[in-house]
């Protein structure tokens, strides 16, 4: 009888997640993090509006997806097309043009998306001055300008979290560096490190940033690298408190007796520990990096004019009080945004609190 053939499942009880095998410490934060329900919901929700705001040219666009013209394809969303291309002289191509619309369905069909808008497209038939209520063609109105507020809310939303990601991201590094170099080492190194973040955190950072912002026509990169120059040091004081505290552990000392580098010590033996707090206060970090972005673009310092801002739609709805869709859509979705944020920090924290780990 032959013997049975070999599986590679896992061990009967072992914790797996996503197919793979975890360490049962991760397996109880993880179960910590999904018995915060309200927390474990937020997430999905929070990347399910992510998701659709990251293929936004998918969901509003002033292009349709797919155009099918005298027997060939073309898909508009990927590439531009001359207006020679569905018989016209132009050298870019308005669908929305009545007369290439026209032209094109006599030798083929279009496929729009769901919005026939993208952030900047001004609908020039509203028939009223902008801006215009919500109507069947524009759901939740337009702005001063005649441009559609859902298409701008979605572009706004990934532009949002775009820069909230990267300046967390980017502040974290710099901040965990400067809290390990600072904590490990201690003696006049903590000394003076700690005076220069006294310091400089005492600066009137949204005053420097209105300044800087005001000297040149800020963009995304120029805008994250303004920003970065402050937001690292929301991550100092705790690695400098879990490097203090760990730098004369048993472990931490015979790795030293052993001869292994500094280098090597922090990085491997004594930074494990210090993202556990580092982990619980991302969320809440990424909050603050999107929020400050929204005040600046609400006082005109931020993005450039023209870019899809929620907080240049809260300023337009404070510029035009006789079109309440404006500040209140802007408003309602950066308080989702912001919300959800706000509860997955509190799981992620509730999931590294041994007091509060799930057994």
């Amino acid at each position: 009888m032959a013997p049975p053939a070999a599986t590679h499942s896992q061990p009967p009880g072992h914790p797996t997640f996503l197919g793979r095998r975890i360490s049962p410490l991760a397996a109880r934060r993880l179960a910590s993090f999904r018995a915060n329900r309200r927390g474990f919901w937020a997430l999905w929700l929070f990347l399910a509006l992510f998701l659709v705001s990251l293929f936004a040219e998918f969901v509003a666009n002033d292009r349709p997806f797919l155009v099918k013209y005298d027997g060939a394809y073309y898909w508009p969303v990927f590439a531009d097309y001359p207006e020679s291309t569905f018989g016209g002289f132009l050298p870019h191509t308005d669908y929305r043009d009545p007369s290439v619309a026209d032209e094109i369905k006599a030798k083929g069909w279009m496929v729009w998306p769901l919005i026939p808008y993208s952030y900047d497209t001004i609908n020039f038939d509203l028939g009223r001055p902008a801006p215009a209520p919500p109507s069947a063609a524009n759901w939740l109105g337009t702005d001063d300008q005649g441009r559609d507020v859902v298409a701008r809310l979605i572009y706004g939303f990934r532009i949002s979290v775009l820069f909230g990601l990267t300046l967390t991201l980017a502040s974290s590094v710099i901040g965990i560096a400067a809290g390990a170099v600072q904590g490990y080492f201690g003696g006049l190194v903590d000394l003076f490190f700690q005076r220069f973040i006294e310091i400089w955190s005492g600066l009137p950072v949204l005053y420097l940033l209105i300044i800087l912002a005001s000297v040149v026509e800020p963009n995304f990169w120029w805008l994250l690298s303004l920003m970065l120059l402050f937001s690292w040091m929301a991550l100092v004081g705790v690695v400098r408190a879990e490097f203090l505290r760990a730098r004369n552990f048993d472990y931490v000392r015979a790795a030293r007796a052993l001869g292994v580098g500094d280098t090597v010590i922090m990085v491997r033996h004594v930074l494990p520990n210090a993202m556990v707090a580092t982990l619980t206060f991302m969320p809440f970090i990424l909050n603050g990096s999107i929020t400050t972005l929204t005040s600046l673009d609400f006082l005109g310092f931020g993005l450039p004019p023209g870019s899809a801002s929620l907080g240049e739609l809260l300023s337009q709805g404070k510029a035009n009080l006789q079109a309440p869709w404006l500040g209140l859509t802007a408003f309602a979705t950066l308080a989702l945004m912001l919300s959800l944020l706000i509860f997955v920090g509190e799981a992620v924290r509730d999931a590294f609190d041994p007091r509060k780990t799930v057994r």
